[in-house]
């Protein structure tokens, strides 16, 4: 356990940022299963769209490397012209 005041502090943003990221990982989890199932029987373009928007946050909140998004969304969209 951390004794200083400072440290204790840094614990408690640290649990804060571990559950904000979390959520936002979650998040964007949804939207790509949201997309999957959109390819069976749905609106795909624009699951797709939505999706990628949200990976696209991931970035801006620093949740996701600029590559790893760019690697999903490549990859959502290989599926997406594969479908059509």
């Amino acid at each position: 356990m951390a004794n200083h005041k400072s440290a204790l502090k840094r614990i408690r943003q640290s649990e804060k940022r571990t559950d904000r990221n979390s959520d936002r990982m979650s998040r964007i989890k949804t939207f790509i299963k949201k997309f999957i199932a959109a390819l069976s029987g749905g609106d795909a373009v624009a699951a797709f769209s939505e999706a990628q928007s949200e990976i696209q946050k991931g970035v801006t909140k620093g949740v996701l490397h600029k590559n790893t998004a760019a690697r999903k969304v490549s990859r959502l969209n290989k599926m997406l012209k594969a479908a059509k």
